[in-house]
């Protein structure tokens, strides 16, 4: 084998390797959650917050007490397809032909926008059981 194949194919080689560990990294943050959760019941501070942000603002009225749907969707399904980006624009800019009202102008929401997309994200994914949540012990 000559020189110019010999680097051609180390420059190959490194190439598939790095390709694999982006790939990996790429893995590992798509199945990170923004929640943390122990026995379904059990929160970190952020995503409680999340929780006391729904509580606060009653949310339920519309998207029901198990956030399955009433008035307004199920936000069970919803965030199973719906980006994290999407949901805050919907909620903080609303969507009145549906009858979602906008609240960008409430600070509560919008100073816990994240947490209350982790906390919608992990009942969406089964992590987190509907009712009262109480944060993880330290």
């Amino acid at each position: 084998m000559n020189t110019r194949a010999i680097q051609a194919t180390i420059v190959a080689a490194f190439l598939i390797v790095a390709a694999f560990l982006l790939a990996a990294v790429g893995a590992a943050e798509a199945t990170e959650t923004p929640y943390k959760v122990v026995d379904g019941k059990q929160v970190d501070s952020n995503t409680l917050n999340g929780w006391r942000t729904w509580r606060g603002m009653a949310c339920e009225r519309c998207h029901g007490a198990q956030q399955e749907g009433l008035v307004g969707p199920s936000l069970v399904n919803s965030l199973k397809v719906l980006s994290k980006d999407d949901f805050k624009k919907t909620v903080l800019n609303g969507r009145m032909e549906k009858g979602m009202p906008n609240f960008d102008g409430s600070k509560q929401v919008v100073d816990n926008i994240d947490y209350l997309y982790a906390y919608l994200k992990g009942r969406s994914d089964g992590a987190i059981k509907p009712g009262r949540l109480e944060e993880i012990s330290k």
